[in-house]
């Protein structure tokens, strides 16, 4: 969960010894993933791919618009998965040690009240004085409207993770409640292989049946099949310790298998699905070969580097001096706060004479560095540090 996922309470199961009570390479995970959504974001602002808040999309050449196209799939395809996986697995042990009545009720605080706060206040005046998408009237007006209209209901932004995370969570402490607890899986290569088959056939399946442009919550329902299945692998793994027992060769075998899967079947949707003509029409969906070959190819990625960073931030990343402390603290308030620090410096970088992705880059570095300055010293030293 969010509360466990982005501000650093990753602790492992009860039974190990104290010494490996805290999982430091899983919080430099998630800290590393939240750098990610500010570059997705960043990318949305100039490429000619994705939604965001603010756009400054010059004309971009073949070259360009193909590096955005590759690296936000890439990142699409398994950063926000990853963090739901973490989310199931230690949602297993809140409930056991909270019951339903104290999880529910922590989900509740730390994913249901920055969500709301979110819609209802950093949402509204991100619209209305920075990206300048609300109408005219007044900031009064309009926010009133927000609320009236039930508007606010699917403004939910860049915490629709949290929105989603907090029905997931609800939905496993009820199942859980009926007295069902998780089986002790031990995940081998059968299981990697049928686990990605599913993920592909489901999400093409609901593809099939409800347009890419639909969208609930801020999320679109052929990206929930994923998110579903992540997160039910991480609550089956926490009974078999995945995150310490897994073995790194067989992580990095599975997972470099996919991985290099990925590679033809992602050229082969870019030659013949339309990427080089520019019609993007069958990678949204479909009863389709190219759809079909997505599915599949976001599957092996999400799979694949899931299995390949656990392996790598294991080995290498199982520490923290005090700036990756620090990133591991705030992630979760960067996280919140970002979109108007992020669309503030973009409309100051508008004017800068720079190529697309280097305005990435630039803006990427300056609204991370803004946002984890926002959160350390403002945030997390005022009454919402309780919730971040």
């Amino acid at each position: 969960m969010v509360a466990d996922v982005l501000t650093g309470a990753a602790e492992a199961a009860p039974a190990r010894p104290e010494a490996e009570s805290r999982l430091l390479f899983i919080d430099n995970i998630r800290w590393s993933m939240i750098i990610l959504v500010l570059s997705m974001h960043a990318a949305d602002t100039y490429s000619p791919f994705g939604n965001w808040y603010y756009v400054d999309r010059p004309q971009t050449g073949f070259i360009t618009a193909l590096f955005f196209g590759v690296y936000q799939s890439f990142l699409q395809a398994f950063f926000m998965a990853a963090l739901f996986f973490i989310a199931g697995y230690f949602a297993a042990g809140a409930f056991d040690r909270k019951g339903l009545s104290r999880f529910a009720r922590d989900r509740l605080l730390r994913l249901g009240l920055p969500t709301l706060l979110y819609m209802l206040v950093i949402g509204p005046l991100t619209q209305y004085f920075l990206s300048w998408t609300w109408g005219k009237g007044g900031f009064g007006h309009q926010w009133l409207t927000h609320l009236k209209d039930g508007e606010w209901l699917s403004e939910t932004g860049p915490m629709w993770f949290c929105a989603v995370l907090l029905l997931f969570s609800l939905l496993y402490g009820l199942i859980r409640r009926t007295g069902w607890r998780e089986p002790q899986v031990a995940l081998r290569g059968a299981g990697i292989v049928l686990f990605i088959a599913v993920m592909a056939a489901t999400t093409f399946a609901v593809r099939i049946a409800i347009h890419a442009d639909a969208s609930v919550l801020n999320v679109h329902p052929g990206d929930v099949p994923q998110y579903v299945l992540m997160f039910t692998a991480g609550a089956l793994g926490y009974r078999g310790h995945w995150l310490t027992a897994l073995a790194e060769r067989s992580c990095i075998r599975w997972g470099g298998l996919a991985l290099v899967l990925s590679v033809p079947l992602f050229a082969a949707l870019v030659l013949f699905g339309g990427g080089l003509s520019g019609d993007t029409a069958l990678y949204g969906g479909g009863f389709n070969l190219v759809s079909a070959g997505k599915c599949l190819w976001e599957a092996l990625v999400c799979v694949g580097m899931g299995l390949v960073m656990l392996a790598v931030y294991r080995r290498y990343f199982d520490a923290q001096g005090p700036v990756a402390k620090f990133l591991s603290d705030n992630a979760f308030g960067v996280y919140l706060i970002h979109p108007p620090i992020l669309i503030g410096f973009a409309l100051l970088l508008h004017t800068l004479a720079l190529g697309a992705i280097a305005k990435v880059l630039l803006l990427t570095m300056l609204a991370a560095a803004g946002s984890f300055a926002v959160s350390g010293w403002i945030l997390r030293k005022s009454p919402l540090r309780a919730v971040i």
